[in-house]
């Protein structure tokens, strides 16, 4: 029987993974690498688009240039390689029940609750552990230290 899209619609929304703070730096330290990772595939996948924009642009432009099909097929292979090193990488993190919230920045979101409130505890790539959060309707801009006696990376109240 195939699988119908309203009867996807009527069925219950799974409910959202809410994180203790040490289930989501556990879960921040294995999902690192996977985020540079796909980091850095979107940087190449970017500058590999305006190439292949380019060379699409200059034989509209010219016309009957001869078009380098091994160079552009190679260029295209390499670009379904990343893209497909990006999506796996982001399906990973996104598995976890995590929120990518910037992937240019490399900033995470982990569901959770402080103080009967459902929160984001919140981190961005290079911050050495996970010290900030901030209300569901705030964004970056809004975050408070979790601990606000916490002074720092090298702090260790946490």
């Amino acid at each position: 029987m195939a699988d119908n899209k309203e009867d996807r619609d009527d069925l219950p929304e799974e409910p959202q993974r809410l994180f203790t703070l040490k289930e989501a730096e556990r879960t921040r330290r294995e999902l690192e690498p996977f985020l540079i990772e796909a980091i850095g595939a979107r940087k190449k996948l970017g500058a590999l688009e305006e190439e292949l924009a380019a060379v699409s642009t200059r034989i509209l432009m010219m016309g009957g240039i001869l078009v380098p099909y091994a160079k552009l097929a190679q260029k295209r292979m390499e670009h379904q390689a990343l893209a497909e090193i990006m999506k796996t990488n982001l399906e990973k993190i996104l598995s976890t029940g995590c929120l990518i919230k910037d992937l240019d920045v490399g900033l995470l979101d982990f569901p959770s609750v402080i103080g009967n409130e459902e929160v984001y505890l919140c981190w961005k790539l290079g911050e050495d552990r996970i010290r900030y959060y901030h209300r569901q309707d705030e964004g970056y801009a809004g975050r408070k230290p979790i601990d606000p006696r916490d002074l720092g990376p090298s702090d260790q109240v946490q």
